[in-house]
C-alpha cells in the first residue's frame, strides 16, 4: 500500500490542508439583494466563458464567479482549500491524492473526481491551448484515477513536490465531466449563468446552493469599459459600482474623493518587456544585454508608476518566497550598453515595441523606454495594439512587447514562462541547464535544497531569458461608497475580484 505524507510547499503547505472555521451552509444567511456592476477592460468579440482559456483579468473574474478551483492562493501564495478539502503526496512526490468537499454544480449534480479528471485533462490537452497546461505536463492521465466519487489520485511521470500549486492557477476551474460547450456554462461557483455577449456585458445570478453559502448580492453584471479614464468616469457618475485596474497616478488623484473607496495592494504586479529570442535582433545575446543595461528603472518607476512602485531586477516575484533576492540589482550602464550595440554592428537599428492601453502604465513606459534606448544607439518605436486582442497577438507578433504578470508562486511562473516549450514561453527561451535545475528543484523534498536550486535556475533566466522586468506596480481598484465587502488583494489570489460577499447599501 502506498503511504502518503505531508510535504512543505514553497510558500505554503502541500500536505493535507488544515481547514479554517467552517463556512456557512448553502442557502443560509440573509437573502441576496441588488445588482453589483463591475467595470473591467474586455476582450472583444472572441471572448469565451471557457475557464481553460482565461487570458485577461475579466476572464479570470468571470471564471471565479461561475466556477471554482480545487485550491486558491492566499496573498503570500500559500494554498487555501476550495473544492479540495485536502491534498497530499506520497514520499516520492509522484502520486498525489486530492479529497473533495461536498459541493454541487448549478444543476445540483455533485462535483466528483471524474469532473476533476475531465477538467484538468482538458487543460493539459495542447489542442485546447490553455496557458495553464504546463502545470500538468507530467501527469499520466491514463494512470490517474477516481478512487471514489470524492477522491482522485494523480500519477506523475516525475516527482513534483510543487504539483499542488498548479491546482490553483488561473484556468484550472472544474467543469462537469464531458463539458465542451461554454455558451451557457454550468459551474459550481457562487453565481450561475444569466447572459453573456462576447465583448459586451455578462449578467450572472446568485446561486443558492453554493457550498460556501449564497452570495450577498442577487446579481453580478460585468460591464466592459476598456479605457481606464472611462472606468473612473463610470464609477464617479454612478454607472458602475467597481472600477478595476487603475493607474498609480489615478489612485493619487482619487485619494480623498468623496463617494469613492480606494483599495491599493502593494507591489503585486511585475511590469516588464519580453524580448523574442528566436527572432532578430534579439537572437543576438549582445543586444538582449544591451537593452537590459540601457533602461533606467528608477525613471520608469518614478514616472510610469508615479513613484508608488518599486524597481525590478529582471526577475519575477519580488517579495515572494523563492525569489532570488541575493542576485545583484541590475542598474543602468549606458557606456556598456552602447559598446554592446557597436560590437553587434547594430548602431541605428530600429524595432517596434508593442504596447497597449490594457495596462494603465504600458504606454507611458513605452515612451520612456524608447527615449532611453535611443541613448545607446537603438531606434525604438512604440506600436500600440488593441487592448481586446493584445495578449493574444504578442504571442506571435513583434520582437519586443510589454507584459505583466500578477502574483503566482515562483516555481509556477518559472514552469509557465521559461521552461522549454512552456505554455507561455513567448520569449522562446531554451536552456537545458534551466530545465534540469527546475526539474531537480520540484523533485526535491527538502525545502532548503529546493530553494537553492530555484535560485540557480533564476540566475540563468536573469542573464539569458530576455525578460526586462523593470518594476513592480501596486494593484488598485476603486468602489463606490455604497459598496462594502470588497477586499484589496493581489490578482490571481482567492480574495481578488471576489464579489459573492459584497453588499450594497
Amino acid at each position: 500500500m502506498v503511504q502518503f505524507s505531508r510535504r512543505t510547499l514553497l510558500g505554503g503547505v502541500l500536505g493535507a490542508a488544515v481547514l479554517g472555521p467552517l463556512t456557512a451552509c448553502a442557502g443560509t444567511g440573509p437573502a441576496a439583494s441588488g445588482r453589483l456592476r463591475v467595470a473591467f477592460a474586455a476582450g472583444g468579440s472572441k471572448e469565451t466563458l471557457d475557464p481553460a482559456l482565461v487570458s485577461l483579468f475579466v476572464d479570470q473574474a468571470r471564471a471565479k464567479a461561475l466556477f471554482d478551483t480545487l485550491v486558491a492562493y492566499n496573498a503570500d501564495m500559500s494554498l487555501r482549500p476550495r473544492l479540495a478539502e485536502s491534498w497530499e503526496s506520497d514520499p516520492t512526490g509522484r502520486r498525489w491524492r486530492v479529497k473533495l468537499r461536498k459541493a454541487a454544480f448549478h444543476d445540483n449534480k455533485p462535483v466528483t473526481a471524474e469532473d476533476v479528471l475531465h477538467s484538468l485533462r482538458r487543460v493539459a490537452d495542447p489542442a485546447v491551448a490553455s496557458s495553464s497546461r504546463q502545470y500538468f505536463a507530467t501527469v499520466d492521465f491514463g494512470a490517474s484515477r477516481a478512487l471514489s466519487p470524492t477522491e482522485v489520485e494523480f500519477v506523475l511521470a516525475a516527482p513534483d513536490f510543487e504539483f499542488a500549486s498548479g491546482l490553483g492557477a488561473p484556468g484550472t476551474e472544474i467543469v462537469p465531466a464531458g463539458t465542451t460547450d461554454f455558451t451557457a456554462p454550468v459551474g459550481s461557483g457562487p453565481f450561475r449563468f444569466g447572459s453573456f455577449t462576447p465583448g459586451g456585458p455578462a449578467v450572472f445570478h446568485a446561486w443558492e446552493g453554493h457550498w460556501e453559502g449564497r452570495p450577498t448580492v442577487a446579481e453580478l453584471e460585468f460591464v466592459p469599459v476598456n479605457e481606464e479614464a472611462a472606468r473612473v468616469n463610470a464609477l464617479l457618475s454612478g454607472q458602475v459600482d467597481y472600477a478595476h485596474d487603475l493607474a498609480t497616478g489615478t489612485a493619487a488623484r482619487l485619494t480623498g474623493e468623496s463617494g469613492v473607496s480606494l483599495l491599493e495592494t502593494r507591489l503585486t504586479t511585475m511590469q516588464g518587456v519580453a524580448l523574442r529570442l528566436t527572432e532578430p535582433p534579439f537572437s543576438d545575446p549582445r543586444l538582449v544585454r544591451a537593452v537590459l543595461l540601457g533602461v533606467d528603472r528608477d525613471e520608469l518607476n518614478r514616472i510610469a508608476l508615479s513613484g508608488r512602485g518599486e524597481v525590478g531586477n529582471d526577475l519575477f516575484g519580488k517579495g515572494l518566497r523563492g525569489y532570488a533576492a541575493d542576485l545583484p540589482q541590475r542598474t543602468r550602464d549606458v557606456d556598456a550598453a552602447r559598446a554592446l550595440v557597436r560590437e553587434a554592428g547594430a548602431e541605428g537599428l530600429a524595432f517596434p515595441l508593442e504596447t497597449s492601453d490594457i495596462d494603465p502604465c504600458f504606454e507611458t513606459a513605452a515612451t520612456l523606454i524608447s527615449r532611453q534606448l535611443s541613448e545607446i544607439g537603438l531606434v525604438v518605436t512604440p506600436s500600440t495594439r488593441a487592448s481586446s486582442t493584445y495578449f493574444t497577438e504578442i504571442k506571435t507578433k513583434g520582437v519586443a512587447a510589454h507584459t505583466r504578470t500578477a502574483t503566482l508562486p515562483v516555481p509556477t511562473f518559472l514552469k509557465q514562462r521559461f521552461r522549454t516549450r512552456g505554455s507561455s514561453n513567448t520569449n522562446g527561451f531554451t536552456s537545458p541547464d534551466f530545465d534540469d535545475l527546475l526539474d531537480r528543484a520540484v523533485a526535491t523534498a527538502d525545502e532548503r535544497q529546493r530553494l537553492a536550486l530555484l535560485a540557480e535556475a533564476q540566475r540563468i533566466t536573469h542573464d539569458r531569458a530576455g525578460l526586462l522586468a523593470w518594476g513592480f506596480s501596486n494593484w488598485t481598484v476603486a468602489t463606490s461608497k455604497r459598496v462594502s465587502g470588497v477586499v484589496g488583494a493581489p490578482p490571481n489570489t482567492a480574495d481578488w475580484a471576489r464579489f459573492d460577499r459584497v453588499t450594497l447599501s
